[in-house]
């Protein structure tokens, strides 16, 4: 067995001792003092084992330790509460009253005094130093054990993989562990730490503690730099990578923030697979769906290539049920394979607004009508070119086709083409070409109607989500290889999609052997910007330091392409397009805090411009990171022929300054590494870790409360103070829906994929107000919107939408 160092103990040396109740000497017995009073309270530990009378003294030296480093904190009303609950009871566990404590301190965060926040993570991170040091073996006044020995001793328990240990020598890791900075564990809101200890840290099958916050980005650092060379450099991106993870600029997906350096699960979060129109197909897509879901990944799957119902299957009539007896079996395959026992399975299903069981398909997730006909556990999501929305401006007819009909009769589906410009294109006169033939059935609808039927499902259900596919291919970078059919669960991956489809299947001896042709199942493997730390930190009094975008940037757009070699796909094909186009998506969070930090409003012509500047910048440090790393590395397979070969990516987008036209001859003769690069997530939960608000939306409200079992919560929005409260004040539903959608339009001019963009409305609003509201999305060059987020709040407070 491998040697363990000095505070770490065997595995089963480990367990015998942290299970095992620790006996009172007999000395120690004997000298044992008088019983206190009936009145005292005890206080139990270890599980019951040991007992004390309560000391009032020590547990308020405790609380001055930590009211020291928040001075302005009211303590004496803390103090006396607290002291009250523990006098009401003859007896209490350690951990319930660390639980009142840390409940106590949250009870009193406000507007005055959001401190209290901080006040209630210091509680719980002692909680999380006492409890790593017993079941390491070291003092916790250290806060921190060894490094080495943590790896070696949860490699051995099985939960730790060995890559680490293999990649890297003793003294490396030794050095690694001296990179780790408790002060950084002071970051930490009480929420964003909850979350972290008890949904990401490594702990053993009892839920142990061992692995502590600081651990966690440093193994998640030296996971992803393993690889790199020379051996001699890479000890400096590991603590690149350390020093931008532990600072909160940035988050890591989370499947890596879960999976990097353990044993098990990949490190992608979005996945979208193609569905082919055959039995194979469809049930091969399927396994196929099943296996990411059991990773962990969420999935999209396009299912615009399945007959219609009523189709013939081999010739005969009548015979397909259509895509809904197919979504049906995803959306019990959703049900049945978890992610990794944590939630149930998600997948987002994308239809064209042409297909003719469009209908069915946008009443699916409805709680009315046959329940049969309904699949409540998956997403929806419509694919929509620009002449739906043109019919719809114009309340005018639209047309639905079958697309297995469409192919037998033409020689080609209906989604193979876009409008390569605004008004004019290929897929106009396809479409036209279908109306003017007589040979091909279809079903005539007012397009107006279709639309109301989505905004019906999407104030009931928050879906369908909108993606506008001419918009997207005619910006999408990589035309020249492919095209993209929809997107992913979350609306903000765009890449090359194409069927995987059976070639042959033959009996070899005693194996079967099969032979497919990978389509590109895609695969986005991402990671976010802290906007509220990285591009704006107070530091001292208020005064503002300036950002780390120029170094951030570089070490996140490596670290990004570093997953793409080391994951475990779960899916072949999904292998070989991750290799092929070496997709990332750097994204953001945090936009609102910002603003608010800034000092911004929301609504105004300021956060629009801002929006713009930003995400150009942000653009341009990681066309120019990418460059640099296929100059170390090697470009993307599919580089030639790009747009980002040709230039076209940086005309198209008005890029013309002396600086983006140097930045754009570099990249035609160096080449980039990732074929696409950004793409803004929801990220909620690694917002909350990083004490921030979720991607660009507005943060739901300034303050307000948390209902739990048996308490209310306070929450805050992040940085909230007497100066920041007027950029808060109003919140998700309040702010002008139609400034964001401005606002994201700015954004998206810089993004090559797209934007988790939520529309936040009341439940009353007009539906001409609400069709106002994504006629002008699509106006603005929006390429996908997610959800309709509906709440009843009085709509006389709507200023936006009740004008």
């Amino acid at each position: 067995m491998r040697m363990t160092s000095q505070d770490t103990p065997s595995p089963a040396a480990g367990h015998a001792l942290a299970d095992a109740p620790v006996p009172t000497p007999p000395a120690a017995r004997a000298a044992a003092p008088a019983p206190p009073p009936a009145a005292t309270t005890w206080i139990t530990k270890e599980a019951g084992n040991r007992r004390l009378p309560f000391d009032p003294a020590r547990l308020e030296r405790s609380i001055d330790a930590i009211h020291a480093e928040f001075p302005q904190l009211e303590i004496d009303g803390y103090k006396r509460a607290v002291l009250g609950f523990v006098a009401r009871k003859q007896a209490l566990s350690a951990d319930d009253l660390v639980d009142h404590l840390i409940r106590e301190a949250e009870a009193r965060v406000d507007l005055a005094a959001p401190e209290w926040e901080y006040f209630a993570a210091r509680l719980y991170l002692r909680r999380l130093y006492k409890r790593a040091s017993r079941n390491r073996f070291y003092d916790v006044a250290r806060k921190y054990g060894s490094y080495v020995g943590l790896q070696e001793s949860l490699a051995d328990r099985g939960i730790y993989s060995n890559d680490i240990l293999r990649a890297y020598s003793k003294e490396e890791l030794e050095e690694a562990g001296r990179l780790l900075d408790p002060e950084r564990d002071k970051l930490f809101t009480y929420n964003g730490l909850y979350l972290l200890a008890t949904r990401y840290l490594a702990t053993d099958a009892a839920r142990n503690v061992y692995e502590l916050p600081q651990e966690r980005w440093l193994t998640i650092a030296l996971y992803l730099m393993q690889d790199e060379k020379p051996r001699e450099r890479r000890m400096q991106l590991v603590g690149e990578a350390y020093w931008a993870l532990s600072n909160l600029y940035m988050t890591v997906a989370t499947p890596t923030l879960q999976n990097a350096g353990k044993v098990g699960g990949q490190l992608s979060s979005c996945f979208i697979d193609t569905v082919d129109d055959s039995l194979q197909g469809i049930y091969d897509s399927n396994t196929d769906i099943a296996r990411v879901s059991k990773g962990g990944g969420g999935v999209g799957a396009y299912l615009g290539y399945v007959r219609a119902a009523g189709a013939p299957i081999r010739g005969v009539p009548n015979s397909s049920g259509g895509v809904v007896p197919w979504i049906k079996q995803l959306n019990n395959t959703a049900v049945s394979v978890d992610q990794l026992g944590q939630r149930k399975g998600a997948v987002a299903v994308y239809l064209d607004i042409w297909h003719r069981d469009i209908e069915a398909f946008l009443d699916l997730r409805l709680n009315n009508g046959d329940q049969r006909l309904r699949a409540h556990d998956v997403f929806t999501a419509v694919c929509i070119p620009d002449l739906f929305m043109e019919a719809v401006e114009r309340r005018g007819d639209w047309y639905l086709f079958d697309p297995h009909e469409v192919k037998q009769a033409k020689g080609w589906y209906l989604q193979d083409f876009y409008d390569e410009k605004r008004g004019e294109g290929s897929f106009r006169s396809k479409y036209q070409e279908l109306v003017e033939d007589g040979r091909i059935g279809r079903r005539t609808v007012r397009a107006i109607d279709l639309f109301k039927r989505i905004m019906v499902s999407q104030l009931e259900t928050g879906n369908p989500f909108m993606f506008y596919r001419d918009e997207v291919n005619r910006k999408n970078p990589n035309k020249h290889c492919g095209m993209v059919y929809s997107s992913n669960l979350c609306t903000e991956i765009l890449q090359n999609q194409s069927p995987t489809r059976m070639i042959q299947e033959v009996v070899s001896g005693d194996q079967i052997v099969t032979t497919k042709q990978a389509g590109d199942f895609v695969v986005c493997n991402l990671s976010s910007i802290n906007l509220g730390r990285a591009v704006v930190q107070a530091e001292g009094q208020g005064d503002l330091i300036s950002d780390v975008l120029e170094r951030l940037v570089p070490i996140q757009v490596r670290m990004l392409d570093n997953v793409i070699d080391l994951n475990q796909l779960p899916v072949p094909q999904a292998t070989i397009t991750n290799r092929k186009y070496r997709a990332i998506g750097l994204g953001t969070f945090g936009w609102h805090h910002l603003l608010a930090l800034k000092g911004i409003h929301w609504d105004s012509k300021e956060a629009e411009d801002y929006s713009d500047a930003l995400y150009e910048r942000i653009n341009r440090l990681a066309i120019q990171a990418s460059m640099e790393l296929a100059k170390e590395k090697g470009t993307y397979p599919a580089f030639p022929g790009s747009d980002w070969h040709t230039g076209a990516y940086f005309r198209e987008r008005g890029y013309n300054s002396p600086e983006w036209l140097d930045l754009a001859a570099q990249v035609a003769v160096n080449g980039l590494r990732n074929g696409w690069l950004l793409a803004v997530a929801p990220n909620m939960s690694t917002a909350q870790i990083a004490g921030s608000s979720a991607s660009i939306d507005p943060v739901y409200s300034a303050f307000y409360y948390e209902e739990k079992k048996d308490y209310r919560r306070p929450v805050a929005a992040p940085g909230l103070s007497l100066e920041t409260w007027p950029y808060y004040e109003k919140g998700a539903w309040k702010v002008d829906q139609f400034a964001s959608v401005r606002q994201n339009a700015r954004r998206q001019r810089h993004v090559d994929q797209a934007i988790s963009f939520n529309l936040y409305v009341p439940s009353s609003i007009r539906a001409s107000v609400l069709l106002e509201l994504h006629l002008e999305a699509w106006r603005q060059g929006l390429k996908t919107t997610y959800y309709v987020r509906s709440n009843d709040i009085d709509v006389a407070e709507c200023e936006w939408c009740s004008s």
